[in-house]
Parts: C-alpha cells; structure tokens; sequence
C-alpha cells in the first residue's frame, strides 16, 4: 500500500466570529462533532463573556483569539494564521432597539465588518467559503404579503435592519463579482437557554423566573402585539453549516413558518407555571421602539428542499428557556411546571400600561 492510499481527509478548518454568543456557541459544537478544527474570534471586554464557550477549551480543536471586526487588520492577522476553509460571521451589533441608540457603531460592525472579511478574501484567499449571518428584520415593513421569502421585498425600520441589509447586498456583490463562495442565511428569530437576557423571550421567561422565587413582582415589556416567527438556534446552526455545504453559494431563509405574537409567548410561558399573567405583566412605552416590524413569518421552502427541517417548536423552545432560568435561579423546574397550558383566549388579554418614563 502506497503513502496516497494510507493519506487522511485533510481536516478541515472553520473560523468562527462571534463565536461567543448564542449562534456562536452552539455552531462550535456542533462543527466539532463533524470533525471540524475550530478557532473563534472574541470582541475583547473588560469583563469574562466566554461563559457560552469555556466548555470547549477541553478540546483540542477548538481555540479562540481576540479579534476586532471593524479593523481590517486585526481580521487580516486572524485569517491569515488560522487559514481556514470556511467563515462564519456571526459576529455584530444584535440588538434591534439598541441599534437606534448607537446607529454608527451598529453599521460599523455589522456592515464593515463583513466588508473586511469579503476583502481579505478577493485579495488572499478566493477559494474560502464564507457565511454572512443576516436577519428577517431586513424585511420590516416590507410590502410584500407573508411569508417572506429570499425575493420578498426587504423595507428594514431600524439601524440594524439597515446594516444587516447592507451586508446582505455587499456579500452578493462580492459573489457576482468577483466569484467568491460568499452566501448568505436570513434567520428568523431563534432562541436557547444562550439567549441574550436583554431579548424579549428571554425578558419574559427570566422574569417568570424571578416573580417564582419571589425576587420580582412585575415584567415590564413594550409592544407585546408584535408577531415573530421563533425557531430553536441548535436547528438554525445545522441549515447554517448546511448552506455552507452547498455546491453554489446565495441567499436562504431559515425560518420555521409559523409565527405567533409576544402577547402569545407571555400567555403560554406564564400558563405553564399556572400563573395569570394580567396579574404581573406591565406595558412600558419606553420599550417602544421609534420604528416597529409588526409581523414576521418566514417561508424556508428553498432550505427545506435541501432536507433541512426544525426539530424543536416555538413552544418546545419556550419550554426550556424557562426551565433553564427556574433552575439558574435555584429553583427546581418540576416544582412548578405542571400545570396542564391552555390555549390563549379569543378575546386579548389587557394588560396595565405606563406613561413613557
């Protein structure tokens, strides 16, 4: 037997920005598992925000550096070390409400950041794979009637939707260009237990949480009317990796297609610990943001055809997130989750509301 029939696949290598955060978290380990050598970027703090990822230090594949995305050679220096197959920009400004408080920053990193990436690419490394995470906020107030799909018309109403937008069309410039392997997934909203505690589904089953163990006695929300299709991130990572996978690179919904409201959410997570939520929840104008998306639902039939299908429902989802938050707060979940959930009634529920503060 020659050397050429005892050679190994050649491992392959995925780099990882914003390997930190809730997508970041769960695609390391999941790339892990299919035999992937792994490196993270991580945006430095003064503060320890590796708590998703120090798990995987134990594995030999998987390390992490220090990384700013808006400095073209700070990425630069990254790649050119690491060398990798394939790229996965999940990192970025995330927060919707957030974004019309600090709207530069937010462009900055969301849309220069990729940027940075996209270049380094042309000029270095043309056979690299690259992903661009983008969002269903691109389509805000769009025209176009639900569903939205990939050629749904994209109207976004606030900063980050107008920089994940940006992005998006920079990442298909490139592709039509200059034929990089430069795609892009239009995620829906998807939740975990690694939610960010300032998003509204992790608002309301953290502050379920804390009304339990008697160290809250009010949730304070804004629009509660507005519709989201809510999927489970460990799903979204596999279409992630699964668009990565195919033979020609463009865009992808990843949604679950079925959507419901916030007033909906609040109804079921505060039914499974029996308890009314009328009773606890306040409406805060000062939640409200300048520019609403009043509803999103997604149509993932092109990712769909490809065999990808979610595991986990809106409900499944909420289910652990608030069992999780139970249990951080030392609390057993089973303690208090056993009440049989009924259905939201027909006519809304009213809920006290609050002068803007």
């Amino acid at each position: 037997m020659n050397f050429m029939e005892t050679q190994q696949p050649q491992q392959k290598r995925a780099l990882i920005t914003g390997v930190t955060g809730q997508d970041g978290s769960y695609l390391a380990e999941f790339l892990l598992e299919q035999g992937y050598k792994v490196m993270g970027i991580i945006r430095r703090a003064s503060y320890f925000n590796t708590k998703r990822i120090d798990h995987l230090y134990v594995n030999p594949d998987f390390d992490a550096v220090y990384g700013d995305m808006t400095d073209h050679t700070s990425v630069a220096n990254v790649i050119e070390k690491f060398k990798p197959d394939e790229i996965y920009n999940l990192a970025g400004m995330s927060q919707v409400g957030v974004s019309f408080e600090v709207p530069v920053y937010t462009m900055e990193t969301n849309a220069l950041g990729p940027l940075n990436i996209l270049e380094y690419i042309k000029q270095h490394a043309p056979q690299t794979k690259f992903y661009q995470a983008s969002s269903s906020e691109i389509f805000g107030a769009t025209g176009s009637q639900p569903p939205f799909n990939e050629h749904s018309e994209m109207k976004p109403q606030s900063p980050y939707g107008v920089s994940k937008l940006a992005a998006f069309h920079l990442v298909r410039n490139y592709r039509e260009g200059y034929g990089l392997f430069a795609t892009t997934g239009i995620l829906f909203n998807h939740e975990s237990p690694r939610r960010g505690e300032t998003f509204v589904t992790r608002k309301i089953t953290r502050g379920i949480a804390a009304i339990l163990r008697g160290a809250a006695t009010e949730l304070r929300l804004g629009n509660i009317e507005a519709v989201r299709d809510w999927g489970h991130s460990k799903d979204y990572v596999k279409a992630i990796h699964s668009i990565m996978q195919q033979p020609q690179a463009g865009e992808y919904v990843v949604a679950t297609g079925d959507a419901h409201s916030v007033r909906e959410a609040l109804e079921y997570c505060f039914g499974l610990v029996g308890l009314d939520c009328q009773k606890y929840v306040v409406i805060d104008k000062k939640y409200f943001r300048p520019n609403e998306v009043p509803y999103l639902e997604g149509d993932a039939s092109k990712i769909r055809a490809l065999g990808w299908r979610p595991e986990y429902d809106w409900k499944m989802t909420l289910k652990e997130m608030l069992e999780h938050d139970i249990k951080s707060g030392g609390e057993e979940p089973s303690k208090y989750i056993n009440f049989p959930v009924t259905e939201s009634a027909e006519k809304p529920t009213e809920l006290a509301s609050v002068p803007t503060q």
